[in-house]
């Protein structure tokens, strides 16, 4: 019997860790993974970040009302090496995604984007309307060689906080205050390569016929729960559709443990990371796709030629 509260290892993943980024050549686009599905994509002119969730609140401050540490926040930036940043990017709205956006904003100088339930999560947490962008679904936003494009895509199944936020959110707050709002697909674009940040493992049938990107930061929780149909399907509307060669698994790890410790999987009461990724080794073998799991901390590279698939 295997006892829910214990985690998948990742010891049979070794082989395919993400490389390291090389100190010089290369894309020039560098993308630092921090754990859910938030990113920092820098091209050493112009950075942005997906999500900037650094806080990271453990199990027991969950049961209350959270609000972004700061001093945590601080810390990531600097370790980082982040001053400034053009954008921070909301795949949406729910805390793990957005609860840190504003603060990231303020001390960066980015402006916000994402749905009309995050651009109220940036006023509650200080914002001018200025540095706050809700671009209709399709519409471009350049910072500087990166174009940005929101595609609406459903949140995972079982979401727990549906809904939108209506009003300035302002923390602390419950979990439920950050309610779901729009959900994204978020297409990068450097000059002529592009990527997809999927952060919730869902799909709309067709959304992305005709959008094409090279590497896939692919949102996989709670993937283990659903069904093989699922996660074929899964497969084909998100990678097989943009005609995608690498595939990098996000949203995996147990967000409530802080940035400062090493990155682990969901208990398999949350969900069965060995299972998605079984499937997704298996597919992208079949037709010759990378598969690269990211560390965390580390920049890679995300154009990078990948490993020869066995």
């Amino acid at each position: 019997m295997v006892w829910p509260f214990s985690r998948p290892g990742l010891a049979p993943y070794r082989g395919i860790l993400e490389a390291a980024a090389p100190a010089e050549g290369g894309s020039g686009v560098r993308a630092t993974w921090l754990g859910v599905s938030t990113l920092l994509f820098d091209d050493g002119e112009t950075a942005l970040m997906t999500d900037g969730f650094l806080s990271r609140p453990g199990p027991l401050r969950c049961l209350g009302r959270i609000a972004p540490d700061e001093r945590v926040v601080r810390r990531c930036l600097a370790r980082l090496g982040v001053r400034r940043l053009a954008a921070v990017v909301c795949a949406h709205s729910h805390y793990d995604h957005a609860l840190d956006a504003p603060l990231v904003c303020r001390l960066t100088g980015a402006r916000l984007v994402g749905s009309a339930s995050t651009a109220h999560i940036g006023r509650g947490g200080g914002l001018p309307e200025d540095r706050l962008a809700v671009p209709a679904e399709g519409e471009p936003l350049e910072f500087g060689a990166f174009t940005v494009t929101l595609l609406a895509s459903p949140h995972s199944p079982g979401d727990r906080f549906p809904g939108t936020v209506d009003r300035p959110l302002v923390p602390p707050a419950r979990l439920r205050a950050w309610a779901t709002g729009t959900s994204y697909t978020v297409h990068v674009r450097h000059r002529r390569r592009a990527l997809l940040v999927h952060a919730s493992a869902n799909y709309r049938p067709g959304a992305l016929a005709g959008v094409r990107a090279e590497t896939v930061y692919l949102g996989v929780g709670a993937l283990g729960r659903q069904s093989a149909a699922f996660r074929t399907a899964y497969w084909d509307e998100v990678v097989a559709a943009t005609g995608a060669r690498r595939v990098v698994p996000v949203h995996w790890d147990d967000f409530t443990r802080p940035l400062e410790r090493p990155l682990v999987p969901l208990p398999r009461i949350a969900d069965d990371l060995a299972t998605s990724m079984d499937f997704l080794l298996h597919r992208a073998a079949a037709e010759r796709v990378e598969v690269a799991l990211p560390v965390a901390w580390q920049p890679a590279d995300p154009f990078a030629p990948g490993r020869a698939p066995a």
